[in-house]
């Protein structure tokens, strides 16, 4: 057997986490067996080893090439990165992108003095063919920024009724986050969550921003693939929500970080009542409107 055969076997094993090159794994996992992936790799703005690439537009497009492979019909990839992170590259072939979403960050110190300072990221939201498999929008709804009474109003105007979206209602379990999120705040020192100071920004991302993505783009069982896992905030917040997940990561020191905080983690859905879900599909859910 093999060196890369072996490689393969063990890679199949779900809810762990590798120590390796995501490069050198990636083509040997099964093509068509992840429901999601997130990629939270290099960005190539950074003097760190791992950040180090000499186009981060080339090196995205190879990786969606081979993440198109991986991914099930439906499936989705959210890819972080900066403004320019899939600038002047022809991913369509491969797939569609539905959406850049705006991370914005307010509070950076960071200042610029010949330029305006960059206050947010880009996350890239792909699927494999032109409709998501899952988009589950009642999980990742926020509150509503418009009165009630202003809200009714404006829906009782004519061009509103007769228009578009006339059927368009307000919903009292919150609207769309929409794909600019100011909500979710970067971790600072501070935070209780943060796990290594090596870590902050530019590494590890806060729970809450990862579990929107998580809930809106896979159900309870579904697999997640996190290619660059750092010290595990995609692992653990699978295993609390119930997806199983592979994750890769190279550094030794944030494997057994990772490792360690998935093993502390407590399934969520291990404490829920057993219901009948016969008549329920998450994945084809109607789309509540609002």
């Amino acid at each position: 057997m093999t060196t890369h055969r072996k490689t393969f076997n063990i890679i199949q094993q779900s809810n762990r986490i590798y120590k390796s090159d995501a490069l050198e794994i990636l083509p040997h996992l099964n093509n068509g067996s992840i429901d999601l992936i997130i990629c939270d790799g290099p960005y190539g703005v950074t003097d760190n080893d791992w950040d180090k690439v000499s186009s981060i537009q080339e090196f995205n497009l190879n990786l969606i090439k081979i993440f198109s492979q991986k991914l099930k019909p439906g499936g989705t990839l959210y890819l972080f990165g900066k403004p320019d992170c899939i600038d002047f590259i022809d991913y369509r072939p491969f797939l569609k992108l539905q959406s850049k979403i705006v991370w914005y960050q307010p509070s950076r110190l960071a200042q610029g003095r010949r330029n305006y300072t960059n206050n947010y990221d880009i996350i890239c939201y792909f699927t494999k063919g032109d409709k998501p498999k899952a988009y589950n929008l009642d999980d990742i709804r926020i509150p509503q920024l418009v009165e009630l009474e202003h809200r009714l109003r404006c829906e009782r105007v004519p061009s509103v009724v007769n228009g578009q979206y006339g059927k368009t209602k307000f919903n009292e379990q919150g609207k769309n986050p929409g794909d600019v999120w100011g909500d979710i705040k970067q971790l600072t020192y501070k935070s209780k969550e943060l796990v290594n100071r090596k870590a902050l920004n530019t590494i590890q991302k806060p729970e809450k921003l990862m579990e929107r993505l998580i809930r809106a783009s896979s159900c309870e069982g579904d697999l997640v693939l996190d290619p660059f896992c750092g010290v595990g905030t995609v692992p653990a917040v699978c295993k609390r929500l119930g997806r199983d997940f592979i994750g890769i990561e190279r550094n030794t020191e944030f494997v057994e970080i990772a490792n360690k905080r998935v093993e502390s983690v407590h399934d969520e859905s291990e404490t829920k009542f057993s219901v009948n879900f016969d008549a329920f599909d998450c994945k084809t859910r109607s789309r509540s409107t609002g």
